[in-house]
């Protein structure tokens, strides 16, 4: 019985990860692909094509918006903002919140307790309502989305790494390394980190996803990418006037944020079951 649950297990793990790595992959050759060809401007304005439905004109496949700008030319400039929205805000709030945690789960007393009061303090604030409030603060656009999700997440990683390190530390062999009288930085890096990677990188799948997420939200209220430039939350946005009559305006950058937001996290969801299963089979052995 314990060796079919752990196939189905592991079979659950493959489908995820390959799901994963199927949908995030689409979403970045679209991107490399927008680089080099997209079918037109995507802030072209032909108004003598707007409404065009899809596969009307085989000039324009997914159909035009209002202004009669090409939807797949906009979904594929659209592939660059998410991207670089999602993964530099999450890479700059991982590095940050990393830090923090680590300075808080390795020092004891007056700097703990600021550290983890202030990331509570954060964490106490609901996930939109945290950014639409700092990207007020810090500006709309792509720099102040970027700014605003950075921000937000640095709290998640603070959490994560300080609660790992309390785990850690407990541990005979880091009880043996301070023993040595090992130096703090060198203990993190060689000790810490191995064992807290797993986690990390799952949570930096799963953030990037909840990035893209916050920015695609921001852009729908009309607080993170500004018009005329290419958003998928502003798309969804643009369309809601003509919903009714035109629905197809609102189906592409709808199914674009699905795939990318899934593809993240069913590969962060695979990446730590893979992960996980090799460490336990390391132990096994």
């Amino acid at each position: 019985m314990k060796t079919k649950n752990k196939g189905l297990r592991k079979k659950r793990m493959s489908v995820s990860l390959a799901i994963g790595i199927v949908f995030v992959s689409i979403v970045v050759l679209v991107c490399l692909a927008s680089f080099i060809y997209m079918p037109h401007d995507p802030l072209e304005m032909a108004t003598q094509y707007k409404f065009l439905k899809p596969g009307v004109n085989p000039d324009y496949v997914l159909g035009t918006d209002n202004f009669g700008r090409d939807i797949l030319s906009r979904i594929m400039k659209g592939s660059r903002t998410v991207l670089l929205v999602g993964v530099v805000s999450t890479g700059f709030g991982a590095a940050v919140g990393t830090l923090l945690g680590a300075a808080a789960g390795m020092s004891k007393g007056i700097v703990s307790d600021i550290i983890m009061r202030f990331i509570d303090g954060f964490l106490s604030f609901p996930g939109i309502l945290l950014a639409m409030m700092l990207v007020t603060v810090v500006g709309r656009g792509e720099k102040g989305a970027i700014i605003a999700i950075a921000i937000f997440i640095v709290p998640v990683f603070a959490r994560l790494v300080y609660s790992m390190i309390l785990d850690i530390e407990s541990m005979l062999f880091v009880k043996a390394a301070k023993s040595y009288g090992i130096s703090k930085k060198r203990l993190f890096i060689k000790h810490y980190m191995p064992m807290m990677a797993t986690r990390l990188i799952t949570q930096f799948s799963s953030s990037i996803a909840q990035a893209i997420m916050i920015e695609t939200s921001l852009s729908f209220l009309g607080l993170g990418i500004q018009a005329p430039n290419a958003s998928w939350g502003l798309m969804l946005n643009e369309s809601r006037k003509y919903f009714i009559s035109y629905p197809y305006l609102a189906v592409a950058p709808g199914i674009a944020i699905v795939i990318t937001v899934l593809g993240f996290n069913l590969l962060g969801d695979g990446l730590n079951d893979l992960l996980e299963s090799r460490k336990g089979g390391r132990k096994n052995g």
